[in-house]
């Protein structure tokens, strides 16, 4: 259950230090994933384009979270979504013919309900040439078909003797409809629409829809109380998602847990860091080595330096000596591991992925003191705080060459789940709750524009199994990820408190890692006055040098290093970045 801080109460301390943080596939990121996979279909065709349609695509990294878990979620909604739509489409068809065809004409105004929201997109604040058709389309779609239900309504209830159409053999529509009738009816013609007894059956249509519709909320709702709970989730064995039939599904499954978790990264030469979240304050630092005449010169290799960093790292899951055995930090859990990246092109199949532990050690011996271009070599340090929902991960890369020392900090943030997503709870629970009359308006609502949108699920899922048929995926050259569904699935920044840790996280890890490089010059034997003025020059957000003879040195993600001494700024910083240079 996720810890939300109540756990220590007054007279009875429970100590939360000891409690290790959730493995990947329960953690509260997955949970919340999985459920927004039944509450956006557009989240949820993506996931499934994503790790199931393209299956020559390595997944990218997951980091605190499970993808395979997230994709079984995915096609179980699809499942369902399909099952009720066929459902709502079969009540329609087989409604048109028993209503004498007054059914049909309530598609039109269904049609454009469901379009509506197409026709706004799904940014927050649409352009105007968006937004004006699509609320025009919307209100049409309300009032017409407000008004063809108020006319059934009239019809169901009036006896029709008096009407001259009623007495017609049965045909149910009056012989002098035209298109016009479907988009402006004549009130004078509410007789001719149809007998009493259509307009009974299409009024018994509309409900066994309504049911249609509030039984799959009610799926969904207890999926959220029962699989999806905060209780049952962390029992991965029992989820009924994972034990879904397909020989596709799993062995997909099994790839997406070999890879999504491994030190070597396959990945796409555009998209190097897939799945870290955003780029935060990227920084490279160049600077000569000197020798320190007071000191003996020792070898420096990149591993040396490593190894000096490392163990300050770990320090920093110590708490303080005071602190108490209830302290919390999620420094505590902080991960240390060495990551080798390898390009996806080259392989002939996604199998040939070198992800054994032997061929990875051999890659990271060669990659550590390679000047690397396509193979890279990082120390990647990642912390998961608010139970896993803010990921922060720093890759460090050292390299010595030609009596240089380049330091490469690229530090990268997965922010939160959406906020729809953590709702879905709430939402679940409110529905779940409601009184009958409640959940019944709730159904009605959704009737209007149930054919339109029935019919886009069963296009999308057609489309889907057409492409999957005929698109030659399995046979396709292997490719590194083209997106995250944990990127997918992130707002696009945290609240205050979040952007405090994420600042906190990142300070602590960088402050480790330069004083780390700092100890490793001064025990080989180098000088370390500059190092040090520049680290502080960049803490600050400025590059104020001073003296600077004699050495070279760069900041930016695009900066180099000339003979004398120069400063070049890369692009502007990104988020949540200083300024770097002037």
């Amino acid at each position: 259950m996720p810890d939300n801080g109540l756990s220590t109460h007054r007279g009875n301390r429970v100590s939360t230090a000891s409690l290790p943080s959730s493995p990947p596939h329960a953690s509260e990121a997955t949970r919340l994933l999985c459920a927004g996979t039944y509450l956006d279909s557009g989240y949820r065709d993506r996931v499934i384009e994503e790790l199931h349609l393209n299956e020559q695509r390595m997944v990218a990294p997951s980091l605190g979270f499970d993808a395979a878990r997230v994709l079984a979620h995915a096609l179980r909604a699809r499942r369902y979504e399909l099952l009720w739509a066929g459902a709502v489409i079969g009540l329609w068809v087989a409604g048109a013919p028993l209503s004498g065809g007054l059914l049909t004409f309530f598609l039109w105004p269904g049609v454009a309900l469901a379009i509506a929201p197409w026709v706004r997109g799904r940014a927050e604040q649409p352009p105007l040439y968006r937004l004006i058709p699509a609320f025009l389309i919307r209100w049409w779609g309300r009032v017409f078909f407000a008004v063809f239900l108020v006319l059934t309504v009239f019809a169901a209830f009036d006896g029709g003797s008096d009407d001259p159409y009623s007495s017609s053999s049965g045909s149910g529509l009056s012989d002098s409809a035209s298109l016009g009738d479907v988009f402006v009816p004549d009130a004078d013609d509410i007789g001719g629409l149809a007998e009493p007894w259509h307009a009974w059956v299409t009024l018994g249509v509309f409900a066994l829809i309504a049911l249609c519709l509030h039984a799959q909320r009610t799926q969904f709702s207890r999926a959220l109380a029962a699989e999806l709970s905060p209780q049952r989730f962390p029992d991965a064995a029992a989820d009924p998602a994972e034990q879904a039939d397909g020989h596709r599904f799993q062995r997909l499954k099994q790839r997406i847990r070999l890879e999504q978790h491994a030190p070597l990264v396959m990945y796409h030469e555009a998209r190097p860091f897939c799945g870290a979240g955003t780029a935060y304050d990227t920084w490279v630092l160049a600077v000569e080595l000197r020798p320190d005449e007071t000191h003996n010169r020792r070898p420096l290799s990149n591993r040396v330096v490593l190894e000096r960093i490392r163990p300050l790292l770990e320090q920093l899951r110590v708490p303080a000596e005071y602190a108490g055995p209830g302290v919390r930090d999620r420094l505590r859990w902080l991960e240390i591991d060495e990551c080798v990246f390898l390009p996806a092109e080259g392989l002939t199949s996604r199998e040939q992925a070198p992800y054994t532990p032997q061929a990875f050690e051999e890659h990271r011996a060669r990659a550590v003191e390679e000047g690397a271009e396509k193979r890279r070599h990082f120390l990647r340090i990642r912390v998961g705080g608010w139970e896993e929902e803010l990921v922060v991960t720093v890759f460090v890369r050292i390299h010595t060459q030609g009596s240089m020392l380049m330091l490469e900090i690229a530090p990268h943030v997965l922010t939160p789940v959406r906020a729809e997503f953590k709702d879905a709870d709430r939402t679940a629970h409110r529905f779940r709750n409601n009184n009958a009359f409640g959940k019944g308006a709730a159904a009605l609502a959704l009737v209007p524009a149930s054919a339109g949108r029935a019919l886009a699920q069963l296009g999308r899922g057609l489309l889907y199994f057409w492409r999957l048929l005929t698109g030659g995926y399995a046979g396709a050259l292997p490719d590194g990820p083209a997106l995250s569904v944990r990127e997918l699935g992130a707002v696009p920044a945290g609240s205050l408190f979040q952007e405090m840790d994420v600042a906190r996280y990142l300070r602590s890890v960088q402050d480790r890692v330069a004083n780390g490089v700092r100890v490793a010059l001064a025990e080989c034997g180098y000088e370390t006055g500059e190092f040090v003025q520049k680290i502080v020059n960049i803490s600050n957000g400025d590059v104020n040098i001073g003296r600077v003879e004699g050495s070279t040195f760069a900041v930016g993600s695009h900066a180099t290093a000339a003979a004398s001494a120069t400063v070049s700024g890369g692009p502007a910083p990104q988020k949540g970045a200083d300024s770097h240079a002037q």
